[in-house]
């Protein structure tokens, strides 16, 4: 049966969405969680961590399982334990098991999400026609995130936090029947199905191990002897993962695939966008509830115009491609946001949302969306069919990844700051503390922001050919 790609294209983003709308939707919930489960300050931000963690540290895995195993099975097979994850955590009763919940569904999602947008790689053909495709599943993908936060505002205050996870129950189950019918079967296009174990134990273990002790350093103190030894040992194994994926015959990531420029550098700069964005979402979202003293629907309703901005330019951007490629727009995008991280580091105990806050969300939306369309095209251009997976796999990685390092680092700062005001001044409220360490936190992410404009503006090359066409740029050898 033929199907219409629009409607596959539907189906696959509303996938994509469930798995974004996850990582945000439980920002506007963290107070309501806080006090039903009795979570510790400390660990409130795992709620969020354990998946976006679990999510990131396993896409390679899971991209690599698409190419190897089939798009469509590892779709499903991502897309039933999210679902079924996604019930266990709306029925946590402590820390451990929503935490632990948490991860399963970002260990779920790790699969779905690169199945997903290898499909769509594979069923769009470069250039236009996959360009607007891209445009249509970023804006899905970077909308969710807002509109995550208007949905968790809705549950948490009618129907209560559990309800922002059951959600996904019934959505599960109808993607899951759409999937078996309209999503072409996929069998494998290489010629071997050897899965590199090794190397997913070395890059997962990697990557939990230095966001962990990212986050535990403002506890155990940066210069500890925890802090560093947790430090090393993550160094340690993410250097194993390369060194066994250049001696591995069939290798995780093949490290050759780096040899495409646009690639590695679309990759190396998602990790401090999204860094940036997380720090947005996380802090406004806290700053709104904690200290305007929104409900959680107000405070979804407050990332409303996000959304809207991010469904008007995203869907719009990838029309000047073929003009001015898409190098102008990675390059302009993350310098907008870091502009909106500088006007929301000015917030105030007093704050008001129209001048403090509304601008701001604004005009970060507009940079996140030149951002992550013109991303999405140059980290999967050029790519073999065979690889599409990985391909997918490496861009949903880096923004996981970027996301949970940022989160850590920044929240570390928010803290640090907070004690700091309070033990440098007396005189110094609680509230005032906590204000003045998301304030920092945001000053400093808008830096993550400039650090992903120069690596695009020095790293990103024009296309061979025609200026703006998508052929892949190769490294010298």
């Amino acid at each position: 049966m033929k199907v219409h790609k629009n409607l596959l294209l539907g189906i696959l983003a509303l996938a994509q969405f469930m798995v974004v709308l996850d990582a945000s939707i439980v920002n506007v919930a963290l107070p309501a969680i806080m006090q039903s489960l009795k979570f510790s300050v400390e660990n409130v931000q795992w709620i969020v961590t354990a998946y976006t963690l679990a999510f990131g540290g396993f896409l390679l895995f899971g991209g690599r399982a698409a190419d190897l195993f089939g798009r469509r099975k590892m779709f499903l097979a991502g897309l039933i334990v999210f679902t079924v994850a996604s019930m266990v955590v709306g029925a946590a009763q402590n820390e451990v098991m929503m935490i632990a919940a948490r991860a399963v569904q970002g260990l779920a999602a790790a699969f779905m999400s690169p199945a997903a947008l290898s499909i769509v790689l594979t069923e769009f053909k470069e250039g236009a026609a996959r360009n607007k495709a891209l445009g249509i599943w970023s804006a899905v993908a970077a909308g969710g995130a807002a509109a995550g936060l208007l949905l968790g505002g809705l549950l948490t205050e009618y129907l209560g936090w559990r309800w922002d996870f059951f959600i996904n129950v019934p959505v599960g189950i109808i993607l899951a029947f759409l999937a078996i019918k309209y999503v072409p079967v996929h069998k494998s296009e290489s010629d071997h199905s050897h899965l590199d174990l090794p190397g997913a134990v070395l890059v997962t273990g990697g990557l939990a191990t230095l966001v962990f002790a990212i986050t535990k350093a403002p506890v155990w103190g940066w210069d500890s002897s925890t802090t560093i030894l947790s430090l090393l040992a993550a160094v340690a194994l993410l250097v194993g993962f390369v060194i066994n994926e250049s001696r591995s015959k069939h290798p995780l990531m093949p490290l050759s695939i780096f040899k495409i420029r646009n690639l590695s550098g679309a990759n190396l700069a998602q990790l401090p966008v999204t860094a940036a964005m997380f720090s947005m979402f996380f802090f406004v979202s806290l700053y709104l509830q904690e200290v305007l003293k929104f409900s959680p629907l107000q405070t979804g309703l407050a990332f409303l115009p996000f959304t809207v901005v991010i469904a008007i330019v995203s869907t719009n951007v990838s029309r000047f491609f073929g003009k001015i490629g898409y190098k102008p727009f990675m390059v302009a995008g993350p310098l907008f946001i870091a502009t909106a991280l500088f006007f929301l580091s000015n917030i105030t105990v007093d704050g008001a949302y129209l001048t403090s806050v509304l601008p701001g969300i604004a005009l970060l939306a507009f940079g996140a969306s030149m951002c992550f369309v013109s991303i999405s095209v140059a980290a999967t251009s050029g790519v073999p069919k065979h690889e599409s997976g990985l391909a997918s796999g490496l861009l949903n990685t880096a923004q996981q990844i970027g996301g949970a390092l940022g989160l850590a680092i920044l929240s570390g700062i928010a803290s640090t700051t907070a004690v700091n005001l309070i033990a440098k001044d007396a005189a110094t409220s609680i509230a005032e503390a906590t204000v003045g360490g998301y304030s920092t936190a945001l000053f400093v992410g808008a830096f993550f922001a400039i650090g992903a404009s120069l690596i695009a503006f020095f790293v990103i090359k024009p296309s061979k050919g025609v200026k703006g066409s998508t052929e892949p740029v190769v490294l010298a050898h």
